[in-house]
């Protein structure tokens, strides 16, 4: 019995670590996007919709499965799947969201913020339904023979405990790690992730030094959908999607980023796994139905306890 119970937290955490990791890189899609422009971006579930659709017709109908198989292919089109969002994200905030962003928000009532507010609830409706009509509501999933596979660890207690490993999940756990040491290496050490902590930290000073701080922004919300999409198309490895998936995930990832700090994106990356670990780690006690609410039991804790998140800072602006 208690070799069972201990079986039975170590793969609960296992589980929580993997599932959590892919919550963290979602969430640091949206930190990025929040911490340099501070948007509110309600579409953002969506754009990781259209990056699960994009890695599947990718990966089905483009030949990618033909050509580098069922094993390696899907990661294959979840990757190239990235890049297509970045360009995609780049458009749309060319397009819609620079004219409520960056430096014409000065004139604007509320700095800007009311009609972000409406224009990405609108993108988010304008995604999902025409997600519905292009796409169609069947559930649509990336097959890998790695989905029905695990790697064992262990025994450790004699011939009694295990952890079983999905390699699909272990995978994408591992690609999202990596995919964050690339981000934070680039906004650390690169020239053009300077320019994006500057134009988060003061606009105004980034503009005096010629930064263009539109541009930073552009960028910046193009890498958050990209890195998004990468997400979204792990997950959809392991998850049958629909076009409204979206809303199933975007309030996880909202609460990733506070429960991080708002504007870190090393935070970011641990309120994911948090809320990862807290899920898995809830099916020991609770329903499957409960999960979420267990979620939000504990995000109001920590919120309680430190208002500011994991990496947060109390500030005081003027």
């Amino acid at each position: 019995m208690m070799a069972q119970t201990v079986e039975n937290v170590l793969q609960a955490l296992a589980a929580g670590l993997l599932a959590g990791s892919i919550y963290g890189l979602m969430c640091v899609g949206l930190g990025l996007i929040f911490g340099v422009m501070r948007v509110i971006n309600f579409a953002h579930g969506d754009f990781m919709m259209l990056g699960m659709y994009g890695a599947y017709y990718l990966f089905a109908a483009l030949g990618i499965q033909a050509v580098a198989g069922s094993y390696v292919g899907p990661y294959i089109a979840i990757l190239l799947a990235g890049p297509l969002l970045f360009a995609f994200g780049y458009a749309i905030h060319k397009t819609l969201i620079s004219r409520v962003t960056g430096t014409r928000t000065a004139s604007l009532d509320g700095e800007g913020h009311y009609a972000q507010l409406i224009l990405t609830l609108g993108i988010a409706l304008v995604l999902q339904n025409g997600g519905l009509i292009i796409f169609g509501s069947v559930l649509a999933s990336i097959r890998t023979p790695l989905s029905s596979s695990a790697w064992e660890i262990g025994p450790f207690w004699g011939d009694f405990v295990s952890i079983f490993l999905n390699k699909s999940r272990t995978i994408a756990a591992l690609v999202s790690v990596a995919t964050i040491a690339v981000l934070a290496a680039m906004i650390t050490r690169s020239r053009l992730g300077k320019s994006l902590r500057a134009a988060a930290d003061n606009p105004e000073a980034a503009t005096y030094m010629g930064i263009d701080v539109d541009h930073s922004h552009r960028i910046a919300f193009a890498l958050g959908v990209g890195i998004t999409a990468i997400a979204g198309g792990l997950l959809a490895t392991n998850y049958p999607f629909h076009p409204y998936i979206g809303l199933e995930y975007v309030i996880v990832m909202y609460a990733g980023v506070v429960l991080g700090g708002m504007g870190s994106i090393i935070g970011a990356f641990w309120g994911g796994m948090t809320i990862g670990l807290v899920q898995q780690l809830s099916t020991l006690v609770l329903p499957t139905q409960l999960q979420n609410a267990a979620i939000f039991v504990v995000f109001l804790l920590i919120v309680f306890l430190r208002p500011q998140g994991f990496f947060g800072r109390v500030v005081e602006r003027t």
